[in-house]
């Protein structure tokens, strides 16, 4: 299977650089994989195709603002982007410029309130880095930090909150698990009251999310790894919505490949922690999920194969071109789709 099949044309202005003011007034494409039909509805109508029993499972990770500007003790500008936690106050992280930050080298960010030691270079180019400070780590760090936005989000973020879910709750990610942006704590609780269940997992999602695709045929594509974990409480809820007949509706492709990780062959979960590289690409069989809700993604990327694994590759880039021609908005800001 060829890289370029997943290819489409993308205007660049449809590139969402903001989130849009009210977060479940945005654009909601509703596609019926076995009919092939495509409905244009507003995001807080998901509700509508939302039925009693049905189970939502929802990633509730917490993007760090892992962005740090500092300064080596010459005075030299660097840039850190933590990527890791490898133990205690030791990260991982891509440093810039990297030919200039050697082993044992010291950088000072936000005045004082944090210093970088380089420890390692580690494979890849990434570093080994122990940060000094005084305090709760997560406390400095919101102080000192901005959130790593997608490379293709040029505008400032006003508002830190905005690439956070409202129910993030377990610091650790590089990126935000986007299709949840859109939910409101009054959407969720509308969801809840209608007798929908809804369930956590929690995974970290990676910077490797953002990572271009470069083989040519699909298969050869080695694919990032990102850790994850699933709560007792929250399994029993997802084998209950299975054993009445009902639907597990994944928010977000994190979700996705969580449940699609630790699922028998009959769709059960149990309570499990580890690290995933599943790869879903069309020819896969999904052994728990039934409907996603996922934003738009990137032409040639993993995620554009895994939704085209649900609902037929042909189908979902005739939906991107009629997205494309009625201007959604994509991307990280952009607008949602809602695969049954």
């Amino acid at each position: 299977m060829k890289v370029s099949d997943f290819y489409y044309e993308l205007p660049e202005e449809l590139i969402a650089q903001t989130p849009i003011e009210k977060r479940d007034e945005s654009r909601l494409m509703v596609l019926d994989k076995e009919n092939k039909t495509i409905e244009h509805k507003t995001f807080k109508d998901i509700i509508d195709y939302l039925e009693p029993g049905d189970c939502l499972v929802r990633n509730n990770t917490k993007v760090i603002p892992a962005r740090l500007y500092g300064k080596k003790e010459t005075g030299a500008n660097v840039e850190f982007l933590l990527l890791k936690n490898i133990e205690g106050d030791i990260w991982e992280s891509i440093v810039r410029p990297g030919n200039k930050l050697h082993i044992g080298t010291k950088v000072v960010f936000g005045d004082g309130l944090m210093t970088g030691e380089i420890l390692e270079i580690m494979p890849g180019g990434t570093r080994k880095v122990k940060m000094h400070y005084d305090g709760i780590f997560n406390e400095v760090l919101d102080q000192i930090g901005l959130m790593p936005l997608p490379p293709y989000i040029h505008e400032t973020l006003k508002d830190k909150n905005r690439y956070q879910t409202v129910y993030a709750k377990y610091s650790g990610s590089a990126a935000a698990p986007t299709a949840g942006l859109h939910f409101t704590d009054e959407l969720l609780e509308k969801i809840k009251q209608k007798g929908i269940e809804i369930a956590n997992v929690t995974l970290h999602v990676g910077i490797g999310t953002f990572r271009p695709v470069k083989e040519t045929e699909v298969e050869k594509h080695d694919m990032h790894s990102e850790h994850f974990y699933i709560k007792k409480e929250d399994a029993e809820k997802i084998n209950n919505a299975k054993k009445k007949g009902k639907r597990v509706i994944s928010v977000g492709t994190t979700s996705c490949r969580v449940l699609e990780t630790i699922s028998d062959e009959n769709g059960f979960v149990k309570e499990t922690e580890g690290d995933t590289k599943i790869f879903i690409y069309p020819g896969y069989k999904f052994k728990c999920l039934d409907a996603l809700i996922t934003n738009f993604h990137l032409p040639q990327s993993t995620l554009l194969m895994l939704v085209s694994a649900l609902a037929d590759r042909e189908f979902i880039l005739k939906a991107y071109k009629e997205a494309v021609d009625k201007k959604y908005r994509f991307f990280s800001f952009g607008d949602a789709m809602f695969i049954k």
